[in-house]
């Protein structure tokens, strides 16, 4: 009796000790709460205000200003004078004969009409208008940056040469050698194009193939981390021995290392469909195929997009590599070549056009994206 009346004693005061501890905890977590919502509203009213200063700037200017950067850079390379001695090659574009110098002014021409026409008909919708004064002071200062480069790499020539040429020397190449250089693009594209596309096809059938089906994750999911960690370029001695052509033993080196991320992620997409979902499709009388093809593939299209930029990524790396060691043509294969003859220029030059390129997919592969999750927008921001 004596020991259920100190238990009876107890309970009420062990009780009163844990509400209050939890009574403690529970403060201190809305405490935190309280000061990261804090931080939050303060970052947000900051973008607000900022977002307020930009849109309180006449539009016509943000056209003028996104433009004004290159202007200056014109300007500056016809201004400042040519101190160091650099011979500028003349070459033939179309029907003009421009050199090196003439080039990159007419490249600051074409870029300062490019952003004030695209300026104009954002100018129609407001959504564009926004994004385009959001990238305006980007713009101002990439032209700026192109004019410290031609006074210190072409004009006075400070940077260590010729490792660092100028805008001006850079631009050469595609005046004197344009049909070579457009030739190794063209074959660059085709190359990315065949082993990219053959290793998302593939990497999309794997995913979905050891998602859905257990007996298949099993047998296939081992085999795909063990080679998918093996860097592409490792396979290459075995692809040039073994493949008929070097061109087809590129293809599949970018096949090998646009198949694992794809495959990897299309799996985990299709696998974390939830169960509810499923059940309830069978629940409505839908069979296997239908639910796969109109529940779970959908579900993973998102992480199928996102395993689709990596691989974009990882297979240009290994297009320039595979290039650079045993195909007869390519973008590496001329930066191997102007290594050679020590033409920093070319290298430079052939570097401006890999960037172009792989802005250009990146971009094609946003609009595919934003095309097929269409009714994800809203759903994130």
């Amino acid at each position: 009796m004596s020991s259920i009346t100190a238990d009876a004693v107890k309970s009420p005061a062990s009780a009163v000790k844990l509400d209050a501890r939890d009574a403690q905890q529970a403060a201190s977590a809305l405490k935190s709460v309280a000061v990261a919502a804090e931080e939050v509203a303060s970052g947000v009213e900051a973008k607000r205000k900022e977002q307020r200063i930009v849109r309180a700037v006449p539009y016509p200017f943000v056209v003028a200003f996104s433009a004004a950067g290159f202007v200056i850079a014109a300007i500056i390379n016809l201004v400042f004078p040519q101190v160091a001695p650099v011979e500028f090659k003349q070459g033939q574009i179309w029907i003009f004969l421009l050199n090196g110098q003439e080039a990159y002014l007419f490249l600051l021409a074409v870029l300062t009409v490019l952003y004030v026409v695209i300026g104009v008909v954002d100018g129609r919708n407001p959504k564009d208008a926004a994004r385009f004064r959001y990238r305006a002071q980007f713009r101002f200062v990439a032209g700026l940056a192109l004019a410290l480069w031609d006074v210190t790499g072409t004009k006075l020539q400070v940077l260590p040469q010729p490792f660092f040429p100028g805008p001006s020397q850079v631009m050469e190449p595609f005046v004197t050698d344009g049909a070579y250089v457009a030739l190794n693009t063209f074959y660059s594209v085709r190359l990315f194009a065949a082993g990219f596309a053959s290793g998302v096809i593939l990497g999309v059938l794997t995913g979905v193939l050891i998602g859905w089906f257990a007996r298949a994750y099993y047998w296939v999911f081992p085999v795909l981390k063990i080679t998918g960690v093996i860097p592409a370029v490792a396979w290459m001695p075995f692809a040039l021995t073994l493949m008929p052509t070097p061109f087809i033993a590129a293809v599949f080196l970018l096949l090998i290392c646009s198949w694992f991320p794809v495959a990897f992620l299309t799996a985990q997409g299709i696998q974390s469909t939830p169960k509810m979902l499923v059940e309830a499709s069978r629940t409505l009388g839908a069979k296997t195929p239908y639910i796969l093809f109109h529940v779970a593939i959908p579900h993973a299209m998102p992480s199928i997009f996102t395993g689709i930029g990596m691989a974009n990524s990882l297979s240009f790396l290994t297009l320039v590599i595979s290039e650079m060691m045993g195909q007869p043509g390519g973008l590496g294969y001329y930066i191997d070549q102007a290594k050679a003859w020590s033409a920093y220029n070319e290298i430079l030059a052939a570097i401006v056009v890999m960037a172009v390129l792989f802005s250009l997919i990146m971009k094609l592969l946003e609009v595919v994206r934003g095309r097929v999750l269409r009714w994800q927008k809203g759903l994130v921001k």
